[in-house]
């Protein structure tokens, strides 16, 4: 029954820190990575995160 809780535990755990990397945008700035071949930087991080935002700000959500 020990390794059945450590197995239900490592799960939970994995599909947590899925969630939190999707709410963080991790998983989107390593899918813009992939999509522009481009690696990891601050500055590049920054470019993804001005682009997030003005996407964000800029087009206004009608109704």
């Amino acid at each position: 029954m020990g390794a059945r809780l450590k197995s239900r535990a490592r799960s939970f755990a994995r599909i947590l820190l899925g969630l939190l990397r999707e709410l963080a945008d991790e998983n989107a700035y390593q899918r813009h990575l992939a999509a522009h071949g481009r690696t990891h930087s601050g500055a590049e991080w920054r470019r993804f995160s001005e682009q997030r935002l003005v996407a964000k700000f800029v087009r206004p959500k009608c109704c």
